[in-house]
């Protein structure tokens, strides 16, 4: 196998990672969804272009990949569900779990920080 082929399978490797853990992302608070998927569409990009076509053609990343590769932009519906998401799921677990303290904090650290760059950005191309 030579270097070319190595980096498209590593290449294809990764979008594969990064859209297993954008998935699971879609349960768990603290793993976001959306950068995963992002750099899924990247290792895609470089390593299949098949792949590629086939996570843009989907119904619920395809447009999410697309309004970010062109404008920057993560929909307000977006950030409003991430938002409410994870707000409800840190909640009880900050409230009332039997988790240290440094660990609560890392958890609203983590949660804040991501909800700030969700934020930052712009909802529509303008």
């Amino acid at each position: 196998m030579n270097l070319t082929t190595f980096r498209r399978h590593l290449y294809i490797a990764g979008g594969w990672l990064s859209l297993a853990l954008g998935f699971v992302g879609l349960f768990l608070p603290l793993l976001p969804t959306t950068p995963f998927v992002l750099l899924a569409a990247l290792c895609f990009s470089r390593g299949s272009e098949r792949l590629y076509l086939w996570l843009l053609a989907q119904p619920t990343f395809g447009p999410l990949i697309q309004d970010w590769q062109q404008h920057g932009v993560i929909r307000l519906r977006v950030k409003c569900v991430t938002t409410l998401v994870m707000v409800l799921l840190l909640s009880y677990p900050i409230a009332y779990g039997p988790i240290p303290l440094w660990a609560k904090g890392a958890m609203v650290l983590v949660g804040v920080s991501v909800l700030g760059f969700i934020w930052s950005r712009p909802s529509r191309s303008s």
